[in-house]
């Protein structure tokens, strides 16, 4: 058990780095890439404390790394949207909602999400440190095992019914690949399984983004000439994710 929490404090702790570092760029407008790297790092950080919400801090730790990465994510859609916008050339869209974009970095900046999250980073090794002396500390590495089986499940049954969710199936793929690459010393999956895995998800996210760009084609009548080249795009991503999860089926049992 100590061996699992001094390992976990030293990686949260290079995550906080991580996330002071994205604020830093974010801050100073130095490149492009600020937000998606916070958000790999947020990701990193769930990953690490989901399956230990039993215990207090790490609870409160998920939940304000949870409010975060929420909050991000629609500005997370709109660089990701802008990036389209920019193949296709269309510049005055692209520029209205690059103004859109710098408006939502600052209020993410501002936010009581960050600052939340950087309060209880800063507690966090004595946090772990109280609950190790007071005899608190109730998790070790047998429950993040018995999570990530959990997770394995939860997805061979998603996976096998005929009516399944994309999106749900897309949560369930991204929750069990970051939790065991969190933890590579309780994990049983093996490196074909990773693959399939990355494989399904990078499929899912690009029948994603097509989805939620023609929804919003439909409120956004700048973005009407994408909607046919989106359209297509969307019934061949369809196809691939059938694929890739098809291909996942013998690895959950």
């Amino acid at each position: 058990m100590t061996a699992l929490v001094n390992g976990l404090r030293a990686q949260v702790l290079t995550l906080e780095i991580r996330v002071l570092a994205c604020r830093e760029r974010l801050l100073a407008h130095t490149d492009p890439e600020a937000l998606h790297d916070l958000r790999i790092a947020l990701r990193r950080l769930r990953s690490l404390l989901r399956p230990l919400r039993s215990q207090a801090h790490c609870a409160r730790l998920e939940q304000a790394t949870a409010a975060l990465a929420q909050a991000s994510g629609p500005l997370r859609d709109l660089e990701v949207l802008l990036a389209e916008l920019q193949v296709r050339g269309l510049g005055e869209p692209q520029r209205q909602r690059r103004a859109q974009l710098e408006e939502g970095y600052a209020r993410l900046l501002d936010g009581l999400a960050l600052q939340r999250l950087l309060i209880l980073l800063d507690a966090w090794p004595e946090d772990c440190r109280e609950a190790l002396r007071d005899g608190e500390w109730q998790v070790g590495g047998k429950q993040v095992r018995h999570y990530l089986a959990q997770q394995s499940k939860l997805l061979g049954t998603a996976l096998r019914d005929p009516a399944h969710d994309r999106h749900r199936l897309r949560l369930l793929i991204k929750r069990l690949r970051y939790c065991a690459e969190a933890y590579p010393r309780q994990n049983h999956l093996s490196k074909p399984c990773f693959k399939a895995l990355r494989a399904a998800q990078g499929a899912l996210g690009d029948w994603h983004d097509r989805l939620q760009w023609l929804i919003r084609s439909e409120q956004e009548r700048d973005l009407g000439p994408c909607a046919a080249a989106w359209r297509e795009e969307l019934a061949q991503a369809e196809g691939k994710s059938d694929q890739a999860l098809e291909g996942l089926l013998e690895y959950f049992s």
